[in-house]
């Protein structure tokens, strides 16, 4: 509740730490960081809008503050900043423009969009507008931090045994008919037993939830019936978004949202936010006053050096956050201990990361932002995942964040989709891919769990799309087919979109599960899109950004209940058997076996059964390749020191039009194969596969082998010709071994 003061308002000094607002039980504490501010007023709102202002007139170190032991949580407020409104000098300070608190915990209410908002006369960027905008601006909330935790412990799941699964708040849960509808589409939905329940089934131990920061609906998707659905446009980096809110804004939402973590963390379940600190809401010099544009432009903001008007744009949303400036880098590392120690979350993905790198121009691996995570006891502590890119020179950055960050890896994406729609390429790149891509992240210091693998993201195809379309189809986006990306790496099979042929619809599910097979049997981090297990369509749109509708919800009444099936069985095939989930990157060494001999902990076969050559890898042409998996050569140890063993596996992939007859190698002591996953479905319940037979292996699809079983170890030289001898230099991105070890 807010209260009617009467225009007396009692102010006590205060202090300058912490930045917000912060109840301590008894009033409230208001801090806000301005180096160019001349004059800073707090402004207090009643129910009914009535605005009272208080001049905050203690300063410390730039930062304005004051205590008023009248407000209690549920109170809305906002600033207005004066000072010179001088563009050209960068600054853009406007006492009749209500601003947001960069630090507001909570958020009432949307922008009213109109000229009240913007800085500047419609039609003459460089005039300034003085209307008042408070009544069009969201309001910040103080909120109660106090919350009963019961007890709530992080899950701390290692990266070796992660399988993250990417969801957006409302889109994976406003369609699901066992969740009451008043409360589908919020926090409350993803703490729901029904989603719970789907995640366990499935083996997630991750989710992560698409943008939750409070951000804006910007005026020309309005304009046009759209919105913004995929929430990267952030205003407040504190505050958790109010329209994912079953019991309200006036501070409700915060308490909802540690309730839902609260529940997952019940579940075992992890949770990893999506953020967004590498630009704002405000846009360009175009773009609205609402926060940081006007209590420190210069301060929050890359401004062109040449003509401080402009803003430097790596993101392509108008503006990029400064982050070499210290206030700018306070914020986003006070967001984040935030986020952590109050409300409880796991980790972050971070958007277009490389702006965060760009301290001055260039991309920086040792920039300030990173030197403050590694060192920062609380935010170093959780899973921090780079989108390793952005739209600036030389912002490709995958493979070359810090030893302490995991990457989405997009070359994984690329050479997985090439592989299986058969483009030409070299095997040794899928093989790296299938493998943690050493590549990538060995010359850091880093394991294969510093690649977070996906064939498909929330930016991008669904699964099921990507197997039913050559092209985008975004025309419901109303920009005339000209966004979304067009190098979708994907094949329709003959036919764009869906068909009645029964032959097409069994290679395109074949192909689905080809795809989560890959990624759950590769060694790394598995990310898997919300959906993507039930066979969820966007109708070909490949950026349903601004698509707040049953385009882009997931339709629970339309599911592959096959897929889901398949899903989970691979991912229990990856939680219960380490070989497909190491530690450490292979280095095709013999991992000693019995006396005097030794297995490679990694081969690679031709469809002949014979070893993978050097000009097998660089080929081109290459679409089938086996590949044998030491279960005793993992080299790892478990909490009480002993070594981890596990099963042998051979993998056998044909991405090729034409089936292949594999030979499985015939050497001594070779155990005979159990077939445990055949995309194709022809191998189910068959008899063990005998060492020297073939394995039937159609068109687009995989197999996977694991031994039946294994005589006692015998002394025995002739095991020297074993499947062991399959240790050879022709391996991509491994140690060159050409003899075995003795």
């Amino acid at each position: 509740m807010t209260y009617d003061f009467g225009g007396v308002v009692q102010t006590w000094p205060g202090s300058s730490y912490p930045l917000g607002a912060t109840f301590d039980g008894y009033g409230t504490n208001f801090a806000l960081f301005s180096e160019g501010a001349e004059r800073v007023q707090l402004c207090l709102f009643d129910d009914r809008g009535k605005e009272t202002p208080v001049d905050m007139v203690e300063v410390d170190a730039y930062v304005w503050h004051a205590y008023l032991p009248q407000v209690r949580p549920g109170q809305r407020y906002g600033y207005r900043v004066h000072g010179t409104n001088d563009p050209e000098s960068g600054a853009r300070f406007n006492p009749s423009k209500l601003l947001l608190d960069p630090y507001a915990k909570a958020v009432d209410g949307q922008i009213e969009w109109g000229q009240a908002v913007f800085g500047y006369d419609f039609g003459d960027p460089d005039s300034v507008n003085d209307d008042d905008s408070a009544s069009s601006m969201m309001k910040a909330v103080v909120v109660n931090p106090y919350f009963d935790w019961a007890g709530d412990r992080l899950p701390k799941t290692p990266y070796s045994e992660s399988f993250i699964y990417e969801a957006h708040v409302k889109g994976l849960t406003a369609r699901h008919p066992g969740i009451p509808e008043e409360i589908r589409g919020t926090y409350s939905a993803i703490a729901h037993p029904a989603i719970i329940e789907h995640l366990k089934r499935l083996g997630v131990t991750a989710i992560e939830l698409m943008p939750v920061h409070q951000f804006v609906d910007d005026s020309t998707l309005q304009e046009k019936g759209l919105s913004n659905y995929w929430g990267y446009n952030t205003i407040s980096f504190f505050a958790p978004q109010n329209t994912y809110s079953s019991k309200g804004d006036r501070g409700q939402q915060v308490e909802e949202f540690k309730g839902m973590v609260r529940t997952l963390h019940a579940a075992g379940i992890e949770v990893i936010l999506d953020v967004v600190y590498n630009h704002t809401a405000e846009g360009n010099h175009m773009g609205p006053t609402l926060s940081m544009r006007g209590i420190d432009n210069a301060a929050y903001y890359r401004l062109d050096d040449d003509d401080k008007r402009y803003y430097t744009d790596y993101t392509g949303t108008g503006n990029s956050l400064n982050a070499g400036n210290p206030h700018a880098l306070q914020l986003i590392m006070d967001s984040l201990r935030y986020w952590v120690l109050e409300m409880h979350v796991d980790g972050f993905r971070f958007d277009l990361a490389a702006t965060l790198a760009r301290e001055f121009y260039d991309v920086d691996r040792l920039s300030t932002f990173f030197e403050l995570v590694q060192q920062d006891p609380v935010v170093s502590q959780v899973k921090l995942i780079a989108e390793p890119w952005d739209l600036g020179p030389g912002g490709y950055q995958v493979g070359n964040f810090p030893p302490q960050w995991t990457e989405w890896n997009g070359k994984y994406r690329d050479t997985v989709r090439d592989f299986w729609r058969g483009e030409p390429q070299a095997l040794g790149e899928f093989a790296s891919r299938l493998t943690g891509s050493a590549d990538l992240y060995e010359h850091s210091g880093r394991r294969p769990v510093a690649s977070v693998n996906f064939v498909t993201a929330h930016d991008g195809f669904t699964l099921r799309d990507l197997v039913t379309y050559n092209d985008k189809h975004n025309e419901a986006n109303g920009e005339d087919g000209k966004d979304g990306a067009d190098d979708n790496r994907s094949m329709n099979f003959g036919v764009e979109g869906p068909t009645d042929d029964l032959a097409i619809n069994t290679i395109r599910a074949r192909q689905q599960r080809n795809f989560i097979a890959t990624l759950l049997l590769s060694q790394g981090v598995p990310m898997m899109l919300h959906g993507d297990e039930l066979g969820r369509t966007q109708r070909g749109n490949n950026n349903g950004y601004a698509q707040d509708n049953e385009l882009t919800w997931i339709d629970w009444e339309n599911v592959d209940h096959p897929l889901i099936e398949f899903t989970a069985a691979l991912a229990r095939l990856r939680r219960d058997h380490p070989t497909f989930r190491r530690r450490r990157f292979f280095d095709g060494r013999p991992v000693r076996m019995v006396a005097g001999q030794g297995l490679p902990d990694i081969a690679w076969l031709r469809p002949d059964g014979t070893l993978m050559q050097p000009e097998d890898w660089e080929s081109g042409f290459g679409r089938a390749v086996g590949v044998f998996l030491n279960g005793r050569g993992i080299r790892e140890r478990d909490y009480r020191g002993e070594p981890i063993t596990d099963k042998h596996f051979i993998v056998l992939f044909n991405a090729g039009d034409d089936i292949i007859e594999f030979h499985i190698p015939a050497v001594a002591y070779s155990p005979k194969w159990d077939v445990l996953v055949d995309t194709a479905g022809e191998q189910a319940d068959t008899e063990p596969v005998n060492p020297g037979s073939t394995v039937r292996l159609p068109a687009k699809s995989l197999i996977v082998l694991s031994e039946h079983g294994l005589p006692e170890p015998a002394i025995d030289h002739s095991v020297a010709a074993s499947l062991a001898a399959l240790t050879d230099s022709t391996m991509p991105g491994h140690s060159p071994k050409s003899e075995l070890e003795h």
